[in-house]
């Protein structure tokens, strides 16, 4: 059970949303006279509430006692056998998922950030059509969640891309495959987008509370294979005085994030915008969200112009070493650079 199904009143579930008690277990971490002032109730309706939440989160065994739930207990051989068989989303792009070892791994969390305008929307309506490929075209034959806190998802775009998808699928068909009727591609374009799961969301507090309920929801809707945040700082980049109440809500929900992306075996995708940071005597660009939040996610890639030519930087991740590749927008989605020319790489 989440903070949102709590037996108390909305009004309550609200004030423990906004003051960043996201979960269960940030409830019972504080202390009753903490948690009453932070959602401006008295110190017993504080007590109740935790008692609520500590029964929510108890385990009942047969002796009448309770346990929590405890992760963990996996094998380093196991983990290692688990990384041979790991499920990539292809970018479409050659030359990015070469250097990210196959495309957007499924149970990590990758942030994608840069200046507007580089593609970052482009490049997560690519991977929640993608992640629809079938088994058959080396895909995952999956289903996508897409978060959209700006209001920058178009479906007229998503309906492109997936055309182009399909004659993608179709053209790989004809080349492998000498009777081209018999493997005749039989996705359609409103498949594709019958199975991208669209959340508009307004506000910090709506975004935490879809978050929260995402586990429910993919429990009901099976295949999910990515989420998509377009984009995950939108609305924390604004309206805080407050700046440890964000820190603490970003944490709460970069690790519900990372939790659901293990749990469900899925990818995990984080557009961010950039800012200006003060370094060395001068003002540089720079991820927004702070120097703490670099490390909610598993992989971060930089996106970047250099000249006319867009390129994605790998600045983070415990896997793969720093690299760039170049990629190209076009009308049919991202794709390989149409440069001919190596540029060097700027950062």
């Amino acid at each position: 059970m989440e903070v949102g199904m709590l037996p108390i009143s909305a009004s309550k579930r609200g004030k423990l949303l906004a003051a960043g008690y996201t979960s269960l277990d940030a409830i019972a971490r504080t202390s009753a006279s903490l948690l009453a002032r932070d959602i401006e109730v008295s110190d017993s309706e504080a007590c109740e509430i935790q008692n609520l939440a500590a029964k929510a989160g108890a385990l009942e065994t047969p002796n009448g006692t309770h346990t929590t739930v405890v992760g963990g207990g996996q094998t380093a051989w196991d983990m290692l056998n688990d990384e041979k068989f790991s499920s990539y989303i292809t970018t479409s792009c050659v030359d990015l998922d070469n250097i990210l070892g196959g495309g957007i791994k499924c149970k990590d969390v990758t942030e994608i950030g840069g200046v507007p305008g580089i593609g970052k929307t482009q490049i997560g309506i690519q991977l929640a059509v993608n992640v629809q490929i079938p088994q058959g075209y080396g895909g995952l034959g999956g289903k996508a969640i897409y978060i959209d806190t700006e209001g920058s998802f178009m479906v007229e775009r998503v309906l492109q891309i997936a055309e182009a998808c399909i004659e993608d699928m179709a053209e790989y068909s004809n080349h492998f495959h000498k009777d081209f009727q018999a493997c005749e591609v039989k996705m359609h374009p409103n498949n594709i987008l019958e199975n991208i799961f669209y959340f508009r969301v307004c506000s910090y507090t709506e975004q935490i509370a879809l978050i929260n309920y995402l586990d429910k929801f993919i429990m009901e809707n099976k295949d999910v294979k990515i989420i998509i945040v377009d984009s995950v700082t939108f609305h924390f980049r604004q309206d805080f005085d407050d700046m440890a109440l964000r820190t603490r809500l970003l944490s709460e929900m970069a690790l519900k994030l990372m939790k659901l992306a293990k749990k469900f075996c899925l990818a995990v995708v984080m557009l961010n915008q950039v800012t200006t940071k003060f370094i060395e005597g001068s003002f540089q660009l720079t991820l927004a969200l702070g120097d703490s939040w670099s490390h909610s996610c598993t992989n971060r890639i930089i996106l970047f112009w250099n000249g006319n030519e867009r390129h994605a930087f790998i600045d983070k991740s415990p896997s793969l070493k720093s690299a760039s590749a170049p990629y190209s927008v076009t009308s049919r989605g991202i794709r390989n650079s149409i440069s001919s020319c190596k540029r060097i790489k700027m950062m």
